[in-house]
């Protein structure tokens, strides 16, 4: 697999990583034989990047993650988070020095690692400056805890001023055919300052796959219920996004979900997309992507795309969490 430079810290990366947190939080808990099969086929495609977080499950996902690298550490680029909770009062942000500090360890240990790769401050908390949180995670670079800070959905201001206490590596955002919002700030900030971006959900959260009709079809504790664009209405209404991946998925003989995920690549030809899966079905699906060139008239027709689309990324009660 071709790598992709991330940031200009010397950061590389596979050019598709591994979105992990599906396997057991968000979509309902996978199989953990099955997961850690996919992980390791991952591995074996070329994938590098493995992205994880403490709030995934909690704590869950980082341990199967670690059970899945046991002898297979080299080369491989662990990416975790700290500073994010999600629970029955809703999100909760901690990015405080003391936490980063007690986070990193757990981590660790979780991971059964001696050094993270890539550590993202998973939301900016706004009741501590991103400086303290950034301080906080320098010191854990200078340690040898970590090698690479990363921030996840933040605003360019934010970025500017983090970016001044330490380089940041990577910011990691929702970016894909129907959420293209970075496009107008943020984007252009990472390449001035020289920081790779991680897209995250970059099949939409499953839909642009086509595999999506209602939420009949999502389990009992999948946090999509949670979400305005996959109410019934607006899935039904955004089906005729769908149709135009799928046109342009039978001229090149693939499939939707190689269509949504080679956009991406082709857009942002500097970034690592992490589609995820705890499937190896899937993840063999995605990888396709990485044989598929889209020609100019095709991304002109997907383009069109998220002007098209109904029905917001989050609830009110989650839109404090993300930056713009």
């Amino acid at each position: 697999m071709e790598t992709r430079k991330i940031g200009t810290q010397g950061l590389e990366a596979g050019a598709i990583g591994l979105g992990c947190m599906g396997m057991t939080h968000g979509y309902g808990v996978g199989d953990e034989a099955e997961s850690i099969a996919t992980i390791h086929r991952a591995l074996d495609c070329g994938v590098t990047m493995l992205d994880t977080a403490e709030a995934y499950g909690p704590y869950t996902n980082e341990e199967l993650v670690g059970k899945a690298i046991q002898g297979r550490r080299d080369g491989v680029i662990v990416a975790t988070k700290f500073g994010l909770t999600i629970g029955a009062g809703g999100l909760k942000m901690d990015g405080s020095p003391a936490n980063a500090k007690r986070s990193v360890e757990a981590s660790l240990r979780r991971l059964r690692v001696d050094v993270i790769d890539l550590y993202y401050l998973h939301r900016k908390d706004p009741a501590v400056p991103v400086e303290e949180s950034v301080g906080a995670m320098k010191d854990l670079v200078d340690a040898g805890k970590i090698r690479y800070l990363g921030l996840s959905e933040v605003g360019v201001e934010t970025l500017r001023r983090a970016h001044e206490v330490h380089p940041i590596s990577a910011v990691q955002s929702e970016y894909s055919l129907w959420e293209r919002g970075i496009e107008a700030s943020i984007l252009p900030a990472l390449r001035e300052l020289g920081i790779g971006l991680i897209p995250y959900s970059p099949l939409g959260r499953g839909y642009l796959t086509g595999a999506l009709q209602s939420t009949a079809e999502f389990v009992p504790k999948d946090f999509r219920r949670n979400l305005p664009r996959f109410d019934d209405a607006h899935m039904a209404a955004n089906q005729r996004l769908v149709e135009i991946v799928k046109q342009v998925a039978k001229r090149h003989s693939a499939t939707p979900a190689q269509i949504a995920l080679a956009w991406v690549l082709a857009a942002a030809p500097d970034s690592v997309p992490i589609p995820g899966t705890k499937r190896r079905t899937y993840l063999d699906d995605d990888l396709g992507a990485l044989n598929v060139r889209l020609s100019a008239e095709d991304m002109a027709e997907l383009n069109q795309i998220e002007s098209l689309a109904v029905g917001g990324r989050y609830p009110p009660s989650m839109a404090s969490a993300v930056e713009r």
